[in-house]
């Protein structure tokens, strides 16, 4: 098949720090190519990957102080897309609404994956267009009426998350993620106090959180109990969560996915999240981790948590979430679209013929 993958520009793909959506799309276009599509990525200038990369700007737009309004950049590369339509026999976005107009104006299809959750505005533009093809990364993450073709979970390179079988000591909780509200680093905080425990955290500050991090979180960062890593890289990211004893997810939010908390488990290390969105469909209740119904129910679970076996924890993800699963599952939905799209031109072309065989006979008789 030829595959357009669209990626948001904010980051590269793959991340060099945080970046949930564009390591999916670098595991999914890279394991697309080895399974012998021909595939083009349009992404930042500055992102690495085994398919043909188109670029709207040369690297990603967080990384450049010059960008004043970043979504300008994702409509340009919307339309050096679908300008080249044509050329596709699929094209599938990662970038939300930017492409639904111009989906419609196309007859190559194309199939949009959920990676955020509805809000009171984009409602409008998603019901607008419900009838294109739509994938869920979650069945929680349903919350609007759209024509959902699939449920596919995200996955991870297990190789690249050594398993750890027994945690740091002494031992530490951890939280990985951004420091803004919804991901609830002010609440892991709080759950470290209230259980007495070390709390190693990282993640990335975005401008429009900065006031939040400033005010509730850096505060309580003593260096001691509460430690904060920074912005860290891939193999920092893996020792803070393998080295941990526990992973906390003590969200605020209808998390559509969360990759931290497949990204813990691989590693070996349980995670106790809170019962939001995705949480019980990605933690087994009991087994890799517990699904708590609030924050101190979230502290007093620590005790039992450290007694789940670690092992456990790394073949639930093995059987689960992996990237060949993954796109296994994309591969599916779009043998299902094209095959639908061939049946839909054959019944039509068929009806077309039977018009114009009408039509003929209509005039030979008149004659």
């Amino acid at each position: 098949m030829k595959i357009a993958q669209i990626a948001p520009l904010w980051e590269r793909v793959p991340p060099s720090t945080y970046g949930g959506i564009e390591l999916v799309v670098s595991h999914l276009t890279d394991e697309l190519v080895r399974r012998g599509h021909d595939v083009t990525l349009f992404a930042s200038g500055d992102s690495q990957t085994l398919a043909k990369l188109e670029a709207v700007h040369p690297r990603a737009l967080r990384l450049d102080p010059d960008i004043k309004q970043a979504m300008m950049y994702e409509m340009l590369e919307a339309s050096q897309v679908y300008q080249q339509a044509a050329q596709f026999d699929i094209i599938h976005s990662h970038v939300g609404i930017w492409t639904l107009p111009l989906a419609s104006m196309v007859s190559t299809p194309t199939v949009h994956t959920l990676h955020g959750i509805f809000t009171h505005d984009n409602n409008k533009v998603f019901t607008q267009h419900r009838t294109q093809p739509y994938i869920s990364i979650s069945d929680a993450q349903r919350q609007l009426d759209l024509n959902y073709v699939s449920t596919v979970y995200n996955g991870i390179k297990i190789a690249d998350y050594p398993f750890v079988a027994q945690p740091q000591e002494p031992p530490y909780l951890a939280f990985l993620g951004r420091f803004s509200p919804e991901k609830g680093p002010q609440h892991a905080i709080a759950i470290a106090k209230q259980a007495g425990w070390r709390l190693k955290m990282a993640g990335k500050v975005d401008v429009v959180d900065r006031e939040f991090f400033e005010k509730e979180i850096a505060p309580q960062i003593d260096g001691k109990q509460i430690e904060y890593l920074g912005e860290v890289d891939h193999a920092a990211k893996v020792e803070l969560l393998s080295n941990a004893a526990i992973t906390l997810f003590p969200i605020t939010w209808r998390e559509p996915f969360g990759l931290v908390m497949i990204e813990s488990m691989a590693t070996g290390t349980p995670v106790i999240g809170i019962n939001m969105g995705s949480v019980p469909e990605v933690i087994a209740d009991g087994k890799t981790g517990f699904v708590c119904s609030d924050y101190q129910q979230m502290a007093q679970m620590i005790p039992k948590a450290l007694e789940l076996n670690r092992q456990t924890c790394r073949e639930y993800v093995e059987n689960r979430f992996t990237v060949s699963q993954m796109v296994d599952g994309y591969e599916a939905v779009y043998e299902q679209i094209l095959a639908e799209r061939t049946h839909n031109n054959t019944h039509n072309n068929g009806m077309i013929h039977a018009l114009r065989s009408s039509l003929m006979k209509s005039i030979a008789f008149v004659k």
